[in-house]
């Protein structure tokens, strides 16, 4: 039979029970008659046994290690970093805390706790999932320089009313800001020319993703091809773009352009590309990134070995039989016929292959343009976009295809690059 507790005289119950428990022969009956679990009773009759009289008062259930229990200067500096960085979270804080007070950090949970209580952190507006995703043949990049991906953020104005609009290119693989760059115009002239100090500074990556806008593509164009984007191709560049309306097929860019929003655009910087430098440094050698282990980018991205040797002036078919596109025509010659193929290629070489079916296919570099009949003298453009192109003739070019580095997470510790914004 149970025996009913009473509050006034539990703790006389249970000195009562822990003396009847030691050397209990029965020790699961005795539990039974006071209405306790065999758990419990083995906890009491051990603190009885270890501490007598005073091991059965109530122990503190108050959590051995919380936000409050920290020591002044830890949560002093854990607020001191916020604050020198209110964008970021609370995982992103204790990385930074780790790396400069090297051992004794204090958990995830901790950190959280003491910027909540510090008013230091803004719930998160949770999204619905919205159907999409990236384009069926885009690739992911697996190594550094195997995508890069290429933007405008979207104009704001400065505080003294100047027109802020600037470029941005990044690697897709080590999250790093190649350039952050204010230029005056978007014309293929202007960037074009960022391009070659980028390609010179960090050699070429194997594809380029972009959007539909111009400079980067043309809606009218012959598969969308601008003056940019054949250079590009020219150079042995894969081209990727996103659908349009979709800005999730470049989700990871847009994500960083949030960052420039919040942190740049909101204080309303002016045309001040030294600010913009400071912040590209922060972004790629001081700040972690969740996607890549909390490293920085800086600790992962490496040069291209793909050198960057200027503009070839005419590219090879491998045997082929070449025409060149005319300027201000975008037409080639061809059995005394003037055959329209784009003005995005005046001045460049295509090549042509003949089929047994009676068609010549149009090449330009790996990219197959289309078909001419023989008999007609017709063009048929190949209705598909560029990044499902066919693998060309130059798959084998030297000129077009080098050797790609490999570079992978594992090397980070190893690393000892300085970085340089």
């Amino acid at each position: 039979m149970q025996m009913p507790w009473k509050e006034t005289l539990k703790m006389d119950q249970k000195i009562e029970f822990a003396m009847k428990a030691v050397g209990c022969s029965n020790f699961a009956r005795l539990c039974e008659e006071y209405g306790i679990s065999r758990k419990t009773g083995y906890k009491w009759r051990e603190r009885f046994v270890a501490h007598g009289l005073s091991g059965m008062e109530e122990e503190s259930r108050r959590p051995q290690g919380h936000s409050e229990a920290l020591e002044e200067e830890i949560v002093c500096r854990i607020v001191r970093l916020k604050q020198a960085h209110l964008h970021w979270g609370p995982r992103k804080i204790r990385e930074l805390y780790e790396r400069k007070h090297k051992g004794g950090t204090p958990s995830e949970s901790s950190f959280k706790r003491v910027l909540e209580r510090a008013g230091l952190t803004q719930p998160r507006k949770r999204r619905r999932a919205q159907a999409g995703g990236r384009l069926a043949t885009g690739r992911k990049a697996g190594e550094p320089n195997e995508v890069w991906t290429v933007d405008f953020k979207g104009w704001w104005m400065g505080q003294q009313g100047d027109r802020v609009d600037p470029l941005t290119v990044r690697d897709e693989y080590s999250r790093m800001i190649l350039d952050m760059r204010l230029v005056d115009n978007g014309r293929t002239e202007t960037i074009r020319a960022c391009f070659e100090t980028l390609f010179e500074r960090h050699g070429l990556p194997s594809a380029i993703r972009s959007d539909n806008g111009s400079p980067f593509a043309s809606s009218q164009g012959l598969l969308g091809l601008s003056r940019l984007s054949v250079w590009w191709l020219a150079l042995g560049i894969d081209l990727e773009r996103s659908r349009p309306g979709c800005p999730q097929d470049n989700g990871a860019h847009e994500r960083m352009h949030l960052d420039i929003r919040r942190e740049l655009q909101g204080g309303r910087i002016g045309r001040d590309q030294a600010a913009f430098d400071l912040w590209r440094h922060e972004y790629n050698c001081e700040r972690p990134h969740e996607a890549i282990g909390m490293a920085f980018p800086s600790e992962i991205y490496r040069p291209s070995q793909r050198v960057y040797q200027g503009t070839p002036g005419e590219l090879d078919y491998g045997g082929m039989e070449t025409r060149r596109v005319a300027k201000q025509r975008g037409s080639i010659k061809y059995q005394g016929e003037q055959i329209p193929i784009s003005a995005a290629l005046e001045g460049w070489n295509v090549g042509l292959a003949p089929k047994a079916t009676g068609e010549v296919e149009v090449w330009f570099a790996n990219l197959l343009l289309g078909h001419i009949d023989s008999e007609t003298s017709g063009f048929t453009p190949i209705r598909t976009n560029p990044e499902k192109a066919h693998t060309g003739p130059l798959a084998d070019s030297a000129t077009l295809h080098r050797p790609k580095d490999r570079y992978s997470n594992k090397d980070i510790a190893n690393s000892t690059k300085t970085c340089n914004p």
